[in-house]
């Protein structure tokens, strides 16, 4: 009896709250786009509308680069051919090599690939969509912090630094990475907001697929991210080592798992470890990609040790760096250090500070490592430090403009607008073809910013509001007009090739410059004389000046239909249509054909793989159709191997070349039995 009454009043319960259900949904549906109940109206709206013009910025035109990087794009393709080149990250599905990085990174352009077809979209859109994300988390990130309008200035800073819109409109790895690096911030700090470890732990995962993403780069961020912990957590200290321990173990599990692979899988079974001389990736990790870049001793790099511009804390300022990543730096260092003292009296266990200590350990390691690394550095690296620089520059100048009241704060922030002006009045300097009207804009309204923020620290009565709104348009218009402007020209510019730079082309550029400079076409326009290390036998390595013919190791070739179709024609008897030197050269005729083509020696043409005996061997068998001459001469001048210069030599004597749209072809099946054992 009480299961009949109590069912039939459930049901009416059921019946009479349907519309209440209904109106709860509506309710909280409402919440979802205002966001917190104490959040303004206007807050969602904007969020949606930085996202969307963020997206905007990313999308449109994204297929006037082509291919972009060529050497991902190639093994973005092998990957959506072969599950195993994608697990590898292979250059060919026939899994000869695998590029200098790990796979993370490949993983995601191959599954795009694999899902809609090999193009232009399918390689540059993931990477674009991974910078929206990154905005949208660094908002949420900061605006936990302070204020949706914080979160709403820092989302807008990343979005429009200039090198940030590259790379997020390029398929270097570098697009994934800033993702899993502001989510692993939002973690830690999340953590340290709420005491619940599983956020930080969840952190280490994200840093762990950092390190599959670009090995050691993304533990740069590990200091400030374990200070902020291990100072603010609300639990004893005893708790909190050993939460970060344990987290450290996540960071090992989650990049470690395919490390363990790679290393215990024999030889034999699996691709060449790309980058390395001896076929293991944790030599990689530690050398040519791992300590090598800060001391300069990179075994089979394309440039001698000091050969990547001067080291020194002006590294990032100069003509090179600076229009990438600059136009804030030295706000983000004010800010930062303004915070602190803002926060010097908070509680242990302060949100802000905490977001502070993250934020400035980031910029403050990032900037350090980046200043004094003598191997191999490329300007778009910068990319690292916008997220630091937009979240510190959105922190700092929010909390002081909620204490403009105060004495203190307003000239604070004139002092801060007065030098970002000034220095992004001698950035556009250096492009003085580029907009010229600008910088006088900029100087104008910094002038105006500055004066009328330090006014208001002393004016009082009803003009005091007018005054602040007024200095702070015009500091707004002279901290962003420079680098909006740079970034609006970086995404109407095609970049492609393997180095490319942000902004038009500046002056007095050291060969860590834009790709021009190596043969590539990127933002910074024609190329300057090839002094430096780019000189002499070192431009021929690159396919510079003086290299003959071809595309050159950094730069891909784009075949033309007769030496296509040659490739191509009856590929599927061949494991490789053709091999060639260098995984660029290889990219452009395996791009073109669709086909696995062996990229001889790897990247710089210096991994000893494959050795000679294991080429003839697989000439003798049958399995490489053609050999096409790269025109370019790997350097061996950083201890790397000369295995692509003996292959090619030993091509060269025992098959005869033929000419196909000007490029030099051997086929090797010609005499393959004869010449395998000579």
């Amino acid at each position: 009896m009480t299961t009949t009454s109590d069912a039939a009043g459930s049901g009416t319960r059921a019946r009479s709250t349907g519309p209440a259900r209904a109106t709860r949904t509506r309710r909280l549906a409402r919440a979802a786009w205002r966001g917190r109940e104490t959040d303004p109206r206007w807050v969602r709206p904007a969020l949606a509308a930085l996202l969307a013009a963020t997206a905007v910025l990313y999308l449109v035109g994204l297929s006037v680069s082509g291919w972009a990087n060529p050497f991902y794009s190639a093994a973005a393709q092998a990957g959506s051919q072969s599950w195993e080149a994608w697990f590898y990250g292979s250059s060919d599905a026939a899994n000869a090599i695998t590029v200098d990085k790990p796979p993370a990174a490949l993983w995601v352009t191959g599954l795009s690939v694999r899902l809609f077809g090999l193009s232009s979209w399918s390689i540059l859109v993931p990477q674009a969509l991974e910078g929206v994300a990154a905005v949208g988390v660094l908002y949420a990130t900061v605006r936990r912090r302070s204020t949706p309008a914080a979160g709403l200035i820092a989302g807008l800073l990343l979005a429009t630094t200039p090198v940030a819109v590259l790379m997020f409109r390029f398929n270097n790895p570098d697009a994934l990475l800033v993702l899993l690096m502001v989510a692993a911030t939002r973690g830690v700090l999340e953590a340290v907001d709420t005491g619940r470890a599983r956020s930080l732990y969840w952190a280490g995962v994200f840093i762990g697929l950092g390190f599959l993403t670009k090995q050691l780069q993304v533990f740069l961020v590990l200091p400030g991210l374990g200070l902020a912990y291990l100072w603010a957590a609300p639990h004893d200290l005893r708790r909190r080592v050993r939460h970060l321990l344990l987290a450290a173990g996540t960071v090992v599990l989650a990049g470690g798992w395919w490390v363990a692979v790679v290393e215990l899988v024999p030889d034999s079974w699996r691709p060449y470890v790309g980058g390395s001389q001896t076929n293991s990736f944790l030599e990689l990790t530690l050398g040519y990609n791992g300590f090598g870049r800060l001391t300069g001793d990179e075994t089979g790099s394309v440039g001698a040790s000091n050969g990547w511009g001067e080291t020194g804390l002006g590294r990032m300022f100069d003509a090179d760096f600076g229009g990438n990543v600059s136009w804030l730096l030295p706000a983000a260092f004010a800010l930062a250090a303004a915070g602190f003292v803002l926060t010097r009296r908070a509680p242990r266990t302060d949100a802000r500070r905490a977001g502070y200590l993250a934020w400035t350990g980031w910029l403050v390691v990032t900037f350090t490592a980046f200043s004094s690394m003598s191997g191999i550095i490329h300007p778009y690296y910068s990319v690292a430090l916008a997220p630091a620089v937009a979240a510190l520059v959105a922190l700092g100048a929010v909390d002081l403009w909620r204490l403009r009241n105060h004495r203190f704060a307003l000239p604070v922030l004139a002092a801060v607008v007065a030098v970002s002006a000034g220095w992004s009045f001698v950035l556009l300097g250096r492009s003085g073809d580029f907009l010229p009207w600008l910088r006088w804009v900029v100087l104008v309204a910094g002038v105006m910013g500055t004066g009328l923020l330090a006014a208001a620290g002393v004016v009082r009565g009803p003009l005091l509001r007018s005054v602040q709104q007024a200095g702070a348009v015009a500091a707004a218009i002279a901290v962003l007009a420079g680098p909006v402007a740079y970034s609006l020209q970086t995404a109407s510019t095609a970049h492609t090739g393997a180095i490319v730079s942000a902004g038009p082309s500046s002056t007095g550029g050291s060969p860590t410059g834009g790709g021009g400079q190596f043969g590539g076409r990127s933002a910074l326009g024609p190329a300057p004389s090839t002094g430096g290390f780019l000189g002499g036998a070192m431009a021929g390595a690159m396919g510079g000046p003086g290299a003959g013919g071809g595309a050159g190791l950094l730069n891909a070739t784009t075949p033309g239909a007769e030496l296509t179709s040659l490739l191509a024609a009856d590929a599927g008897s061949y494991t490789w249509v053709a091999a060639t030197t260098g995984s660029n050269n290889a990219a452009g005729y395996q791009l073109a054909t669709q086909e696995p083509v062996m990229a001889v020696g790897g990247f710089n043409g210096t991994d000893p793989a494959p050795t000679l005996a294991q080429f003839q061997a697989y000439v003798a068998a049958g399995r490489i159709h053609y050999y096409v001459e790269s025109g370019s001469r790997a350097s061996t001048g950083t201890g790397g191997s000369d295995v692509s210069a003996q292959i090619a030599a030993w091509v060269e004597e025992n098959f005869t070349a033929l000419d196909v749209d000007g490029t030099t072809v051997h086929d090797l099946t010609a005499r393959a039995v004869a010449t395998a054992t000579s």
